[in-house]
């Protein structure tokens, strides 16, 4: 990364090309920019480690097996590559900040907005 800090990726080619495409749709962007007008504070927030969040099905576990130093491990949580993790995330935001948005917080993907009328 940019920062110099190491991250963990991993080849799924052939992993995705197993699984459909999962068409949760994404909200429209100039909604959410439209959305933000009339609000004298907004707070931006990028979601540090987002998929790292989201455990994946137990059954589905060693589909990601990767060896390292002679030692085969596999994910827990769904991870950076994986097909549909954008979906997923977006799916869990959604469900998770229902009552909030369009009302005073917005959430495309990773990035979230919390909306204020005023400071006090």
């Amino acid at each position: 990364k940019s920062s110099g800090k190491w991250r963990m990726c991993q080849d799924f080619t052939n992993l995705n090309k197993a699984f459909l495409k999962d068409s949760y749709p994404l909200p429209n962007i100039n909604c959410l920019v439209n959305g933000t007008s009339g609000y004298e504070l907004l707070r931006f927030m990028d979601v540090y480690s987002r998929y790292n969040q989201i455990r994946m099905h137990p059954t589905d576990e060693d589909k990601t097996t990767f060896i390292a130093d002679q030692t085969s491990y596999y994910y827990r949580v769904m991870s950076f590559g994986l097909k549909n993790v954008g979906a997923t995330y977006q799916r869990l935001m959604d469900k998770v900040l229902a009552n909030q948005l369009g009302r005073n917080a917005e959430a495309y993907v990773d990035d979230m907005v919390v909306e204020s009328v005023s400071v006090a």
